[in-house]
């Protein structure tokens, strides 16, 4: 998947560049005129409130198309709304229309409820919030079961860069999932080229394991400039994973009563690496695998936020980024929730 793009909203003017990029994204994803007309209102309450309501605020888009998982899936936008505060006192009154503690008519949020298909919202007084909203095709059909997996990735490029030097990939197949995170040295398009590389591998080999993958991804990378990168395979069924990785992408399994940090060796994709082993963990019910690239300091715990490890993926990646990301390097955030 691209890397999110983001809209900076802190006057007026900028919701209709939120409101055209969201219009876009719905088209190049095939969304009739009726659904892409849903995204294009979602991005503009949630625009709007940030210039209403927030310090800071920024609007995250990206589309996900049906096999954006290598599992068929109902295409969708995701918009994802952070800021830096002030944040809410109570999430469910801002929901109700009418609400409002800006003079406002009130309504921005619960439009957005009513019009999104998911929804998810994050805030903490002081702090700020995230608000997460997703727009598929009505039409779509809706699967028989709740999926085993629930997804969230945020790639974003170094300031001033084009490209992002991240790259993450992720294979679904019934209960279980490939991911690989990879981040090339450096930032822009050599380290892009590093970290596409390591991808291309990964869609090439899908039933090789975690370090069989990275050792067979090092011979061809060594015409790049080289790269960090991790793979965790995953069984959602058996509530097990096998994780490798050689450099500094981290991997943690996190749930309400546990954090454990998964193991990585030294080394680098392409340059210079160790025997790579798969290491297997349990994967408890509900629990989290987070894997993200060093562009965000490793420091960091859910429990910081009431309330956090219970929203969406999307919403817990967004906040990691907006907490954590280290301010001049390209970040990536994988968090895949076991169902």
């Amino acid at each position: 998947m691209a890397p999110h793009f983001v809209v900076a909203v802190a006057e007026t003017s900028q919701v209709g560049e939120a409101r055209r990029h969201a219009t876009r994204l719905a088209e190049s994803i095939g969304l009739g005129e009726s659904d892409a007309g849903r995204v294009a209102l979602v991005a503009t309450e949630l625009a709007t409130n940030l210039v209403h309501h927030a310090q800071g605020g920024r609007l995250m888009l990206a589309a996900r198309a049906a096999d954006a998982f290598g599992e068929p899936m109902p295409a969708d936008v995701e918009m994802i709304a952070v800021d830096d505060g002030p944040g809410m006192g109570d999430v469910n009154a801002c929901l109700r229309d009418g609400y409002s503690t800006a003079g406002t008519p009130g309504t921005g949020l619960g439009a957005v409820q009513r019009m999104a298909d998911d929804v998810s919202i994050s805030s903490t007084p002081g702090r700020g919030s995230i608000v997460l909203a997703r727009v598929r095709a009505r039409t779509a059909a809706k699967p028989a079961a709740p999926p085993a997996l629930r997804i969230g990735a945020i790639s974003l490029p170094a300031p001033g860069e084009s490209v992002c030097g991240d790259a993450y990939a992720i294979r679904v197949a019934g209960h279980g999932a490939r991911v690989l995170v990879a981040d090339g040295l450096g930032h822009g398009p050599g380290a892009a080229e590093a970290s596409t590389v390591a991808v291309q591998v990964f869609d090439g080999a899908p039933r090789d394991a975690p370090a069989q993958l990275l050792e067979r991804a090092h011979a061809p990378m060594r015409a790049t400039r080289g790269a960090a990168a991790a793979m965790a395979q995953l069984d959602a069924a058996a509530g097990t994973l096998a994780f490798a990785g050689a450099g500094n992408i981290c991997g943690r399994i996190v749930s309400g009563v546990g954090d454990r940090t998964l193991l990585s060796q030294h080394g680098t994709l392409g340059l210079q690496i160790r025997r790579l082993v798969d290491s297997p963990y349990e994967w408890p019910e509900h629990a989290l695998l987070v894997m993200h690239s060093d562009g965000i300091a490793t420091r960091w715990t859910l429990s910081e936020t009431t309330g956090l490890i219970q929203c969406d993926p999307s919403v817990i990646a967004a906040w990691l980024l907006r907490e954590h990301r280290r301010p001049r390097d390209d970040a990536t955030v994988v968090v895949i929730r076991r169902h």
